[in-house]
């Protein structure tokens, strides 16, 4: 297995051989209140656990399917429901810009700005991404293939910046589906950075529920394990109260109640392949 460099994003370390690291959250800020109760919850979760935890949403889901689906509070409202969960759990928080005129706002609230699939390609975003220092997480795109993302790092190291994190989150396999190649994630790993494997968006139907996207959330356990044995050394979670309630991709959202369970099961799983030989 190899091993990346290490990346600090506050108090957490991923990557080396630090322990899996919990990146969850809401799929986008629904409300105040709500982005509140899911950030105690989750905290409460991963201290019993013992588990690192970064909290993500998103403040505009910008690439809905269809023109009248939630798009959430925006940038300005969305930073402060952000900082709040900052300020109260002190919990480093992860969002996605999609404009590179939201970078210098976001990168005042975000300890971690978050490249979308979609935009991963889009030299300029990603650039004011990388100079505004933070950790980079880059979604790879459903479009591109594992090796391709090396031009991607490239772009950031280019920007001075070497905090740099790659997330795997499945690949276009016809129409309205996507699978997941569990090759990319050592292929990742060989640009020297670490690897976060998205158990939620990996299981999209993209666009197949007709005016939204679909999904098959009674895989998410499966790949989530299955990524942690081959060595990804963190997991990106979209997690709800009651999923199909969410407002924003609610067929892939995680049963908030059934996390403990798995993680549980995924930290076993990464402390064993952690013990073995690097190599």
């Amino acid at each position: 297995m190899n091993l990346s460099q290490e990346v600090r994003v506050g108090p957490v370390k991923i990557g080396g051989r630090n322990p899996l690291v919990l990146i969850a959250g809401p799929c986008v800020i629904e409300s105040p209140e709500h982005t509140l109760r899911v950030a105690e919850k989750l905290k409460e979760i991963t201290s019993d656990l013992r588990i690192p935890l970064i909290f993500k949403a998103s403040y505009d889901k910008a690439n809905r399917t269809s023109i009248h689906s939630f798009r959430g509070p925006g940038l300005i409202k969305g930073l402060e429901v952000l900082q709040a969960v900052k300020d109260k759990f002190k919990v480093p928080v992860l969002s996605d810009v999609h404009e590179t005129n939201q970078v210098e706002l976001a990168k005042e609230v975000l300890d971690v700005i978050q490249i979308p699939a979609f935009l991963c390609r889009q030299t300029d975003l990603v650039l004011a991404a990388a100079e505004s220092g933070r950790v980079i997480n880059v979604k790879k795109g459903q479009f591109l293939a594992p090796w391709d993302m090396e031009h991607v790092v490239k772009k950031i190291e280019f920007a001075g910046n070497r905090k740099i994190l790659l997330t795997e989150r499945g690949t276009s396999f016809g129409y309205n589906n996507l699978v997941v190649d569990m090759r990319a994630i050592p292929i990742l790993q060989k640009f020297g950075y670490p690897v976060i494997f998205d158990a939620t968006h990996s299981v999209q139907l993209p666009g197949g529920a007709g005016s939204s996207s679909g999904g098959q959330r009674e895989f998410i356990p499966h790949l989530a394990r299955a990524a942690t044995a081959i060595g990804c050394e963190a997991l990106f979670m979209e997690v709800h109260p009651e999923p199909n309630e969410a407002l924003s991709d609610a067929a892939t959202a995680f049963k908030l109640a059934e996390l403990p369970g798995l993680l549980r099961q995924v930290i076993e799983i990464h402390a064993l392949v952690r013990s073995f030989p690097s190599g």
